[in-house]
């Protein structure tokens, strides 16, 4: 949970503006529904980077990892486990 907390923090502070909850569902697509763009998505590796020190590789540059906050944490505590 505390993952998920730092993960939509990151994005409600830094895309949203806000720090109401409420105005992130977890599911949300940051692409489709205009949270971010590439370069938001480069933004959220650095993130996860200096936040957790996960290596996002090339390949795992994906939506199904990176383009909600619940494909973030599910892929953060993948890596994380496997560290």
């Amino acid at each position: 949970m505390q993952h998920e907390s730092k993960v939509r923090e990151f994005v409600l502070k830094n895309y949203l503006f806000t720090s109401e909850q409420n105005a992130l569902k977890s599911e949300d697509s940051f692409m489709k529904s205009g949270i971010m763009d590439s370069t938001g998505i480069l933004e959220m590796i650095m993130f996860l980077h200096d936040e957790f020190g996960v290596d996002v590789m090339d390949d795992e540059m994906v939506p199904e990892n990176l383009d909600s906050v619940d494909n973030v944490v599910a892929f953060l505590n993948k890596k994380l486990a496997t560290n």
